[in-house]
């Protein structure tokens, strides 16, 4: 018999599988589907200060292997999530969730922070300093070093709830603002979120998305994500949260294996509904095939 708990920032998952982000909204469409309580976590919709419509349309086009997007973090804001949101979550999902946390200023990380600081069944508080979608915020904190730490600290400040900090793939050193973050008191970061990329429309000659650009996500980019999980487990003393066109079983173990504690889902939701819970179901066979009693021995094997 495998095992397949993992431990997480001191929290068991009894799997690594973590839908990420943006693709599994607050798990009500795919509680229709399946009982989300076979996943490890998931992590929540982006969640700002006030409500956002997000972006103007079209905000999606697709790509070999992958797909562009720009929602522009749309979502009801921090106070609504707390009064409906979590209250209907909890009724459907019994372990701990991870709470994807957005800002445009260190001022509004620190208040969502604090707001969901203080809610039950919360486990972690993934803050993204990694979106590129967004104007003013987001990736601007997650490409600096310094501007990293001084989010990571201010959030530290007022939370008691273990922090992942999400990086941005968009840098020159990825390392050096993953280790800024452990020194300003992160507990884990989260790696990659989506790459820049933009298409253009042949007929109009102009970006297909009306943002111009937007995040490229998606099986194309696994290898970038594979390579700096490495680079930044090797780096860390803190966890890794590793993402990046996941979508099978033998993604999660090569991810693991590269330096990830867990293992987060994005694109692949949006291309099939049940692709989180068919990478839990795989999973023991795979680790089977390949001779793996627990996965806590393979974290960082290639190092």
């Amino acid at each position: 018999m495998v095992n397949t708990k993992v431990n997480l920032c001191g929290i068991t998952l009894d799997n690594p599988v973590i839908p990420a982000s943006g693709t599994f909204g607050f798990g009500q469409e795919f509680h229709e589907l399946y009982d989300i309580n076979c996943l490890g976590s998931f992590s929540f919709k982006g969640t700002t200060l006030e409500p956002r419509f997000g972006n103007p349309t079209p905000r999606i086009a697709e790509c070999p292997s992958g797909m562009l997007n720009a929602v522009g973090l749309q979502n009801p804001g921090v106070d609504h999530v707390i009064t409906h949101e979590l209250p209907e979550l909890r009724k459907i999902f019994h372990k701990p969730v991870m709470a994807n946390i957005s800002g445009f200023a260190v001022e509004e990380y620190v208040q969502v922070c604090e707001k969901l600081d203080r809610e039950d069944g919360i486990g972690w508080l993934e803050v993204n300093i990694s979106c590129p979608n967004v104007h003013g915020g987001g990736m601007s904190f997650g490409t600096d070093p310094k501007a990293a730490a001084e989010v990571t600290g201010a959030v530290r400040a007022v939370t008691k709830k273990p922090i992942i900090i999400k990086l941005s793939p968009n840098v020159t050193d990825i390392v050096s603002i993953a280790k800024a973050c452990e020194d300003a008191g992160a507990d884990g970061v989260s790696l990659i979120n989506t790459l820049m990329g933009m298409r253009l429309n042949l007929r109009t000659r102009k970006p297909i998305i009306a943002n111009v650009t937007g995040g490229y996500s998606g099986p194309a980019v696994f290898p970038v994500a594979v390579r700096m999980v490495y680079q930044v487990s090797k780096a860390v003393s803190i966890p890794v949260v590793g993402m990046g066109g996941v979508s099978t079983a033998k993604d999660v173990l090569e991810m693991m294996m590269a330096g990830a504690t867990a293992v987060e889902v994005g694109a692949a939701n949006l291309v099939d509904p049940f692709a989180s819970k068919n990478i839990v179901e795989d999973l023991p066979k795979v680790m089977q095939e390949y001779g793996i009693e627990s996965l806590t021995d393979i974290i960082g094997a290639a190092h």
